[in-house]
């Protein structure tokens, strides 16, 4: 498939996810009929997301503290970021994904050592808190997705010590009614009631197709 068109289809399927007034309900069954589809495009070709976040974890987790650190992988999908961490010596890896079939093709990569079915930020989790080493959410965040209160349960779930990432669509903090003028401040909030302070934010070019991405990694007080 040639790259151009192979982005066109990658960004005209992800449209189809992250539309305004979505149920979750909804999203997860979309993300289950469309799993394989988002299999095949969301490929390191059109989805830089996770290649970066895994990178940029790697920076801050020494080669030899790798295997012990714990991470959860909210929103993991289809397992993409756990296979970029594996791949760079993580191999103690949870997920959190809400989508029957996300989660089929994600239990076939084999790096993850359990899967919590569940939306993060809705209330009634069932993951135990101050548990992770890096909680990491790439692509988990837009129209329909995870709310504001989300960046607050990565926190609980995070060891005091440990690091919260999160990378998204930059335009989303401007679009997504959910967080425009909300998400940002609500981490600004946080990091002046000591919850965490922030250790690096910074654009992503090309980071889905021709879209810019933003990451930011907090470290939890």
């Amino acid at each position: 498939m040639e790259n151009t068109t192979e982005h066109e289809a990658a960004f005209k399927m992800n449209s189809i996810f992250f539309q305004e007034k979505r149920t979750p309900g909804e999203v997860k069954e979309l993300y289950s009929q469309f799993s394989q589809t988002y299999e095949q495009l969301m490929n390191s070709r059109t989805y830089a997301g996770p290649r970066v976040a895994a990178e940029e974890i790697a920076r801050l987790v020494p080669q030899e503290c790798r295997k012990d650190a714990r991470v959860l992988d909210v929103a993991a999908g289809t397992g993409k970021v756990g296979q970029e961490l594996y791949k760079r010596g993580f191999t103690w890896l949870d997920a959190v994904e809400p989508s029957t079939g996300m989660l089929e093709i994600l239990y076939k990569t084999e790096v993850y050592s359990q899967a919590f079915k569940e939306f993060l930020g809705h209330g009634n989790s069932t993951i135990p808190t101050e548990t992770y080493d890096v909680v990491v959410n790439v692509g988990g965040m837009g129209e329909g997705h995870i709310p504001v209160r989300g960046v607050d349960d990565m926190i609980n779930l995070t060891k005091p010590g440990g690091v919260v990432v999160v990378v998204m669509r930059l335009e989303y903090l401007e679009i997504v009614k959910e967080y425009r003028d909300r998400l940002e401040t609500r981490m600004n909030l946080l990091e002046k009631s000591g919850r965490w302070s922030m250790v690096l934010k910074k654009t992503i070019p090309r980071y889905f197709c021709d879209k810019e991405g933003i990451i930011f990694i907090y470290r939890v007080i």
